[in-house]
Parts: C-alpha cells; structure tokens; sequence
C-alpha cells in the first residue's frame, strides 16, 4: 500500500476548503433565487431557510428584461468569439509563418499591448465609436473586443511550433498561403483555437465596463450591465437581481463543465504569458 505524504493531505485539505468557499456565492445566489421576494432578513441563515419558491424564475423572464439582455448577451458573445478567432489566427499565421520585413517589430508592437490596461483605451475608443456612429449597436459592442493581443500571442506561439517542413512541401506542390492556412494550419491548430474561442466567449460574456458606456438603450442591455438595474434603490431586495444573476451564470456553468481542459489550458496560457 503506497504511503500517503502529510503534504499531499494538506494540499487536498486546503484545495477542497478553496474550493467550498468559491462555491459559496454560488450556493448563496441559488438559495437566494428560492426565496419570497420581500422576504424579512434578520440574519445570515435567512436566506438558506424555507418557504422556497420557484415563481421568481418565470418571474423574471416575462416581467422583466432579462430574456432580452440574455439574447444580447449570446448575440455579441458569438459573434465576437467567431470574428476573434478569425483575426488571431490569420494575424498568429502571417507573423508566424510569414518571413516579411518588420515580423519582429510587429510581433513587439503586439506584446506590448499586453502592457496597457484596457480601462486606459475606454476614453479614446469611445470617442471613436461616437464618431463612427456606432454606439448603442451591437457593432460597436463587437468591434473593439475582436482584437485581443492575448489572444494573438498565445496563438502566434502555438503556430511557430507547427512544423515548417510540413508547410513548406504545400509551398512546393503549388499550394497558397490561404490554403495552408485552411488546410493544414487550421487543423493542426483545433486545441488551441478552442482555448482561444472559450476565453473569448467568456471574456465577452462577463464584459461590463464597456457596455456599460457604449450603450445607453434599455432594450441594447447587456446582462452585466442589466442586472444591477433590477435592484431598487428605495425598496433594496435581491430576490429578484440574484435570480437573474443565477439565470446569467447557468450558460457559464455549463460551458465550464463542457470544456474544462481547455478553460484551464487558457488560463494557464494567460497565467504564463501575464
């Protein structure tokens, strides 16, 4: 019988507590979503006690707006997702496959950008997109978040380990770079178009600071940015907000459980390159 290490115990101890209390919000959001709403909160145990309801979720899809935001919510996570992955890869395929003059600056001029805060472009890029005309839409949501410099960089070093050789017997054969892009690039490259597409989408789909200035139409919501507005400020009850919330988070949870290996393989990617 092989010998367990006190070490081994400890870490599995603290990993199963770290994991408990990033559950809690989780568990705090569903039992809250059980609740009657104007319900009297004394203490911390009120939310988790009965009576629980179930009319909060139908509730919130024909009285409020959050079918709406959800729907705008999956419009501009898909379409971002797909035009991300488009313009990385054929950006990762030029600079990494491509001799031209300049690749190497290039490349730099992209690394750096991981250097810049996004919060510190909201300013310039929201002066621009007023003046193309393009805020309140959904092109204006989409457009600023389809050119990642994390997501070209991580797919610009998976593209130069694919294997020149390979590539440069399609050169031979007559064949265009569009084709070894498509053809053999594109293939090779599944596992980390899907850590690239998977960020994507769940970086779209948390995305609030630039919703919130972009669009100022109710109907234009995002679900970060219309949650909070179910919350009233005379009468305060998170009922209503947390079902919605949990609702929101449910995509997530499922797409987490789907693609685990890769969530994890993008964030220790994002982990090693930060």
């Amino acid at each position: 019988m092989k010998k367990i290490k006190p070490a081994a115990v400890i870490l599995a101890f603290v990993s199963i507590l770290l994991g408990l209390i990033m559950l809690l919000p989780v568990v705090w959001s569903l039992f809250c979503s059980l609740q009657h709403e104007g319900r009297q909160i004394v203490t911390i145990w009120d939310w988790f006690k009965p009576p629980y309801t179930l009319e909060n979720y139908p509730r919130i899809l024909s009285g409020t707006s959050t079918f709406r935001w959800f729907f705008n919510s999956f419009i501009v996570a898909v379409i971002t997702t797909v035009l991300t992955v488009v313009v990385s890869t054929l950006a990762a395929y030029a600079l990494a496959k491509i001799p031209f003059k300049g690749s190497k600056i290039l490349y730099t001029y992209f690394l750096c950008g991981l250097l810049v805060p996004g919060e510190a472009t909201i300013v310039p890029l929201f002066i621009l997109m007023n003046k193309l005309g393009l805020i309140n839409s959904y092109t204006g949501l989409i457009l600023p978040s389809i050119a990642s410099a994390m997501t070209l960089i991580i797919t610009v070093n998976f593209f130069q380990t694919l294997p020149n050789e390979l590539l440069e017997a399609v050169r031979i054969d007559g064949g265009s770079e569009l084709t070894i892009y498509t053809r053999i690039a594109l293939p090779l490259s599944k596992p980390i178009i899907a850590t690239v597409a998977l960020m994507s989408f769940i970086g779209s789909w948390n995305n609030y600071l630039w919703p919130l200035l972009c669009v100022f139409s109710e109907d234009m919501y995002t679900l970060p940015v219309g949650i909070p507005t179910l919350l009233s400020i005379e009468r305060p009850d998170y009922v209503i907000p947390m079902t919605a919330n949990l609702v929101a988070s449910l995509p997530m949870i499922i797409l987490y459980l789907i693609f685990e290996k890769q969530i994890v393989q993008g964030i220790t990617m994002e982990g090693i390159k930060g």
